[in-house]
């Protein structure tokens, strides 16, 4: 993947983007531009698989699934990957969830991305159509809940360890943030 990226000239379709293939980074598109992050920490595996745990079952019983970090087309040539998705039904095979599909979309918030996660991916979001953005403070599990309104998300809740977070859609789940730390 090394070469392909360094020899490459110019923006980035999203056919050349797929065709990278798996890589061991996570590398997004962006409008023309790869953005890419290194591997996630311990700590941010460990909240996104209780988060997913705590999700699992909810989800399924409102005909739902959960899934990490999967190619989300929010329009041609914009495609994240988000550390969590709750999803209607989907093509298992295909290389990208589209965005129609999501319900609620979750990111970590890493020193290393936070912009990225509270701006940039927000927006994208929302303006995609994304109805709940569900993001996560790693260092001491604050969740904060957001509901998209027009074209931006509004906050609609922040549960701090020792509080509860309720969740009644896109799936009924009761979160507790110090249940998602290591």
């Amino acid at each position: 993947m090394t070469a392909a990226v360094f020899n490459h000239e110019g923006p980035w379709t999203e056919e050349e983007y797929l065709a990278l293939g798996e890589t061991q980074q996570r590398v997004e598109l962006f409008d023309g531009s790869l953005h890419v992050t290194p591997a996630p920490t311990p700590r941010h595996q460990n909240i996104s698989g209780e988060l997913r745990a705590a999700l699992r079952a909810p989800a399924r019983e409102a005909g739902l699934h959960v899934l990490e970090a999967v190619n989300v087309r929010l329009r041609p040539g914009r495609i994240p990957i988000p550390d969590l998705v709750v999803t209607g039904p989907i093509d298992f095979d295909e290389l990208n969830v589209e965005a129609g599909d999501v319900r609620l979309v979750c990111e970590i918030i890493s020193a290393s991305n936070a912009s990225t996660d509270k701006v940039l991916k927000m927006h994208y979001y929302a303006s995609a159509g994304i109805e709940w953005y569900l993001l996560v403070e790693q260092a001491n599990g604050t969740l904060h809940l957001y509901r998209r309104q027009g074209s931006h998300y509004t906050e609609q809740s922040v549960t701090r360890p020792g509080d509860l977070l309720v969740l009644t859609e896109p799936v009924k789940a009761t979160i507790r943030p110090e249940d998602l730390l290591p």
